[in-house]
């Protein structure tokens, strides 16, 4: 600020010098950061990591994405903080996931009386765990399928005991009744909602019983 109070030429030379100083000090900053990722990709090459080799691939693809904390309320105003962020999210995906004023609906006769679910055995929960995709996130219980199955015998064990005691009182624990949203962008503008698609992460205990119940 001292050069627009005072535009002397000493002022005026001081302001280049740390222009250039800051432009060099960022060069370099990107040249190391870009020589870090060029060797974190030969070492996923060299160590197989195809996985981890072909995503950073993409991201330096990419370039750099800048990420969008704000949206646009039902009134197309935009909103910065947390709370109003969490709010506008919650009410989008409570009128797409939610049926109102379903009126005049035919009531069909419903026969309860359905076969009981034989309870699962202790192949069928390994069987189970096993067909579970690896590298996905987990859900509310932050459990990864990839610890599931590294637990050997004594998760299984402990999974076969819950899902029988599930299946005998016929009630979900409290954390399967919760997902976890994502908000994955589509296109057009990214602080309108319906420019998003959500993904549902669920407990990876749930999946599991689904994939024996399915």
């Amino acid at each position: 600020m001292q050069w627009i109070q005072d535009p002397s030429q000493s002022n005026v030379d001081n302001l280049n010098s740390v222009r250039r100083d800051a432009s060099r000090h960022f060069r370099n900053k990107k040249k190391a950061y870009l020589t870090a990722k060029i060797e974190e990709l030969e070492t996923n090459s060299k160590i197989n990591k195809i996985r981890d080799l072909y995503r950073d691939i993409n991201d330096m693809k990419k370039g750099y994405q800048p990420r969008t904390r704000i949206v646009k309320d039902e009134r197309d105003d935009l909103v910065a903080d947390s709370h109003s962020i969490m709010v506008r999210w919650r009410n989008y995906f409570s009128q797409i996931l939610n049926v109102h004023g379903v009126s005049n609906v035919r009531q069909e006769e419903i026969h309860t009386a359905e076969p009981a679910v034989p309870e699962p055995s202790a192949l069928e929960v390994e069987l189970a765990i096993e067909k579970q995709k690896s590298h996905k996130s987990p859900g509310i219980d932050q459990i990864p399928v990839e610890l599931i199955k590294a637990g050997g015998s004594t998760i299984r064990c402990a999974i076969h005991k819950l899902i029988i005691a599930i299946l005998v009182k016929e009630e979900l624990t409290g954390e399967w009744k919760e997902l976890i949203i994502v908000t994955i962008h589509k296109m057009g503008d990214k602080t309108d909602c319906n420019n998003y698609r959500g993904i549902s992460l669920l407990p990876t205990t749930y999946n599991i019983l689904s994939n024996i119940l399915l």
